[in-house]
C-alpha cells in the first residue's frame, strides 16, 4: 500500500498547479452514470486513459455537459515515475503503477457512492442474474467469488458486478456496478480466456465487460438468493449447505460496507434481508463442477418461486 499522499487538496476552481486546468471540453475526458451519480474521470496520459476506459465503459454515459458528482483525475506525478489521482477537495494520492492507481479510484469511488446513496445497503460481493433474479456471492478476500463468477458466466447467468452490490432494502433488489472483472490470477481449468482483451496490470487482471461471455442484466434486479463462498483445495466434489437467517446475518453483516449508515448498526437491516432472501454456503472445489451445481441451484428455486 502506498504511503500516506502529501500532496494538497484539489482547489475547488479545479486548478491543479503544474497541470493543465480541467474542462469540459478536455478530449481525455469522459463522465459515466452509477447509482444516480454522475462520474467525470479526465486522463493526462494514454496509459491510464487506456485501462480507466477500459474499467467503466460498460457504465452508462453521462451527458458531456452534466455537471459531475465526482470528478476525478488521472496524471503523471510531478515530481517522479508513478502516477497521482485527484478528486476535487479531495487531498492527491499516489500510485507506483497502474495497478494501484485503478485500485485507488474504485476504492474512493465505492466509499464516495456509500455516502451518496447510504439507505442502500452496500456489500461487498458479486452479483450475477438468472432467470430474472439476482444472486449474490460473498466470501473473504481470495474465497474465490470473482473467479466462480467468471465461471457462472459461461453457464446461463448475466454480470451485474463482481465486487459492489448495493441493495434497495425495501424492493429487495440489487443494483448493477458493472465495471471489468477483477481476477488476481487465470483460473486453473477454466473456460475459454478471452486473450488479448484482458487487462493485464500485475497483480491482478480485469476482464471488461465486452469480453466477457454474457450480457449485463437489467437493474435493480430482484433477489433470489445468496451464497456465501469459500474454497477448500483438498474437496473433489463442490458442497451447498442452506444457511438459517440467523447464520446468514452472521456472514452478511461481514460483507457490509456501510452498515453504520443505517439503524441500530445495520442489524435491522442485515436481519431482514437474511430472513426474506434464501441463503446457501457454497465450498467450491472444480469451477465446471461449481457452476453446474449453483445453476442447478438456481433452476430449482425459479421454479419453486413460480408455483
Amino acid at each position: 500500500m502506498p504511503a500516506e499522499p502529501t500532496q494538497p487538496a484539489l482547489p475547488a476552481n479545479g486548478a491543479d498547479p503544474g497541470q493543465p486546468a480541467w474542462g469540459p471540453d478536455d478530449a481525455a475526458a469522459w463522465s459515466f452514470q452509477i447509482l444516480g451519480q454522475t462520474v467525470r474521470i479526465a486522463c493526462d496520459d494514454a496509459a491510464p486513459a487506456r485501462v480507466l476506459r477500459a474499467n467503466f465503459a460498460a457504465l452508462p454515459a453521462a451527458d458531456a455537459q452534466a455537471e459531475a458528482d465526482l470528478d476525478y483525475r488521472a496524471c503523471r506525478h510531478p515530481q517522479g515515475e508513478g502516477w497521482m489521482l485527484l478528486r476535487r477537495g479531495q487531498p492527491a494520492v499516489t500510485a507506483p503503477d497502474l495497478c494501484e492507481l485503478l485500485y485507488h479510484l474504485e476504492k474512493d469511488l465505492i466509499i464516495a457512492l456509500q455516502l451518496r446513496r447510504p439507505t442502500l445497503l452496500h456489500l461487498h460481493a458479486a452479483a450475477l442474474e438468472f432467470q430474472g433474479r439476482a444472486w449474490l456471492l460473498a466470501g473473504e478476500s481470495g474465497a474465490g467469488k470473482s473467479t466462480t463468477a467468471w465461471g457462472l458466466l459461461h453457464h446461463g447467468f448475466n454480470y451485474l458486478s463482481d465486487e459492489l452490490s448495493p441493495v434497495d432494502l425495501e424492493a429487495l433488489a440489487v443494483h448493477a456496478y458493472p465495471h471489468a472483472l477483477c481476477l488476481k490470477r487465470r483460473p486453473p481449468n477454466a473456460p475459454p480466456w478471452p486473450e488479448g482483451q484482458v487487462l493485464e496490470l500485475g497483480r491482478t487482471m480485469h476482464i471488461p465487460v465486452a469480453a466477457l461471455p454474457a450480457a449485463v442484466a437489467p437493474s435493480p434486479c430482484p433477489l433470489g438468493g445468496m451464497l456465501f463462498v469459500r474454497h477448500d483445495p483438498l474437496l473433489r466434489e463442490p458442497e451447498l449447505r442452506p444457511l438459517h437467517a440467523a447464520e446468514a446475518g452472521a456472514h452478511l453483516y461481514v460483507t457490509t460496507l456501510n452498515a453504520l449508515a443505517h439503524a441500530r448498526h445495520g442489524m435491522d437491516a442485515v436481519v431482514g434481508l437474511a430472513k426474506s432472501v434464501p441463503a446457501w454456503s457454497l465450498t467450491t472445489a472444480d469451477l465446471d463442477g461449481t457452476c453446474r451445481l449453483v445453476r442447478k441451484l438456481a433452476l430449482q428455486q425459479g421454479r419453486q418461486a413460480g408455483d
